[in-house]
C-alpha cells in the first residue's frame, strides 16, 4: 500500500509528529472509497493513530453489483454522518459527568483530526490498540457475546433521547428509506408488504436512542481477556430502537443453530445492563418501561433486517429457519396492531 507523501505530512502535522515512520494497512474501504491503515508516528504523544481517508468519486465496480446512484450517495451520506459524529459526538463520551465505569463500558475511539477538502476526507482517530483494545475476534465464547452486548447496553442508555443532529435520522445500514433497490428485488410477498409497517413501527416507539447502525462482531475490539470491548465504525450512527443492533450483533456471533438456547439469557443479560445503566445516567427513565416497549421489536428489528437481506443477497446464510421463524412471528405480531 502506498499513501499519498501528502497525505503523511498532514497526518504527522494535525497531531503533531515529527514524521510518520510507517503504515500498515487496516483494510480497504468498501467498495473502494479509500483505506483505513495504521500511522507508526515519531516524536508525537501518540505512538500510532488510525487513519482513515476517504475519496469519494463514484467506484466503477461494487463487491455485490450494488453499483447505482442510490447506493453512492448512501455511502456518500454514511462518511459525512461518520465525519460528524467523530467531530461532534465520540469525544463527549468521556466527559466528566459519566462516572469512570459507564465510560469504561462504551468506550470508542477519540477524534483528533478531521479535514475534508474536495473529493477526500481524512479522519485521524487515536488508536484502541494502543488503549488495551487490542485484539478482533471472527468467533467468540458466550462471555465475549455478553461483553459486546453490555457494550451496546451502556450506549443506549447513554444516548436514550439523544437528538441524532447531523447523524441518520433512522440508524443503521438496511433501513428501508436507503434501500428501494433491496426492496424491488425481494421477492417475499409478505415481508415485500409489511416492509412499511415494521419500518414505521420501529421508527414509532417511544423510547428512541442512537443506535449504533453497525454492531457487527468485526465492528469490536476487545481486551486481551475479552472482558471489555470498545466499538468503532460510525457511519451509520443514528436514531432507532436498541433491538436493531442487538439483532445485528448476534447475527453476527452466535451460531443460528444455538440462538434458540442462547437468545434468552443473552437478552435478560442486556436488559439487566440496559437496566443498571439507566439508573445511573437516566434517573428520569424507568428501566422497565423501556424494556417493556423494546424486548417485543426483537422480531420485529429481525424482519427489518430479514427484509434487507433478502432482498439484496437472496441466497445469504444469515436467511435461515431461526431468523424466518422470529421474521413470521414479527409479521403475526403486526396483524394484531
Amino acid at each position: 500500500m502506498t499513501i499519498p507523501t501528502d497525505v503523511l505530512h498532514k497526518v504527522a502535522q494535525a497531531v503533531g509528529a515529527e514524521s510518520v515512520a510507517g503504515t500498515q494497512l487496516i483494510q480497504s474501504l468498501w467498495g473502494g472509497y479509500g483505506e483505513l491503515f495504521r500511522a507508526t508516528l515519531v516524536g508525537s504523544g501518540y505512538p500510532t493513530v488510525i487513519v482513515k481517508h476517504i475519496k469519494l468519486p463514484q467506484p466503477l465496480h461494487h463487491p455485490r453489483g450494488w453499483n447505482t446512484v442510490t447506493s453512492h450517495q448512501r455511502k456518500l451520506d454514511s462518511y459525512q454522518v461518520e465525519v460528524n459524529w467523530y467531530q461532534h459526538f465520540a469525544n463527549h463520551v468521556s466527559e466528566s459527568h459519566f462516572s469512570n465505569q459507564y465510560y469504561a463500558q462504551c468506550p470508542v475511539p477519540k477524534c483528533l483530526f478531521v479535514e475534508q477538502q474536495g473529493d477526500e476526507i481524512l479522519l485521524i482517530l487515536e488508536d484502541l490498540k494502543v488503549l488495551g483494545f487490542s485484539e478482533v475476534h471472527q468467533q467468540i465464547e458466550l462471555a465475549q457475546v455478553k461483553a459486546c452486548l453490555t457494550w451496546l447496553a451502556n450506549f443506549h442508555a447513554r444516548h436514550l433521547a439523544v437528538s441524532p443532529d447531523g447523524l441518520w435520522e433512522c440508524g443503521t445500514y438496511w433501513h428501508l428509506d436507503t434501500r428501494p433497490d433491496e426492496l424491488a428485488a425481494l421477492t417475499d410477498p409478505a415481508l415485500k408488504s409489511a416492509a412499511k409497517k415494521i419500518d414505521t413501527v420501529l421508527k414509532q416507539c417511544r423510547f428512541q436512542t442512537l443506535v449504533h447502525g453497525d454492531a457487527k462482531l468485526a465492528n469490536f475490539c476487545f481486551t486481551p481477556d475479552g472482558k471489555h470491548v470498545a466499538a468503532v465504525d460510525f457511519q451509520y450512527v443514528g436514531r432507532g430502537c436498541g433491538m436493531k443492533d442487538v439483532i445485528l450483533l448476534l447475527s453476527s456471533c452466535v451460531p443460528f443453530d444455538d440462538c434458540k438456547a442462547q437468545v434468552p439469557g443473552l437478552l435478560v443479560h442486556y436488559f439487566a445492563e440496559l437496566k443498571q445503566a439507566l439508573t445511573e445516567l437516566q434517573p428520569h427513565v424507568i428501566p422497565e418501561q423501556v424494556e417493556q416497549e423494546w424486548r417485543p421489536l426483537y422480531c420485529v428489528a429481525w424482519a427489518d433486517f430479514q427484509r434487507f437481506v433478502k432482498g439484496w443477497c437472496p441466497d445469504h446464510w444469515k436467511i435461515n429457519t431461526y431468523t424466518e421463524g422470529l421474521t413470521q412471528q414479527a409479521l403475526t405480531q403486526l396483524e394484531m396492531l
